[in-house]
């Protein structure tokens, strides 16, 4: 059965790929590729973003 979860937008810096992997050029000892983790700064790696705020036009 499928989890219910809430209905929230996309992050649009990330299009909802928060977290991704880049590499340096670099190899491990073992042979493997040195890899940066990086995480959407907007999103804090969720991949969603909470809803604009409604705005209510205040004074004149």
């Amino acid at each position: 059965m499928p989890a219910r979860v809430p209905n929230r937008p996309l992050c649009r810096n990330c299009g909802g790929f928060p977290v991704v992997a880049i590499t340096t050029g670099d190899r491990h000892h073992d042979g493997s590729r040195v890899l940066l983790h990086v995480v959407c700064h907007t999103c804090q790696g969720t991949g969603h973003t909470h809803p604009a705020r409604a705005v209510i036009p205040a004074g004149r």
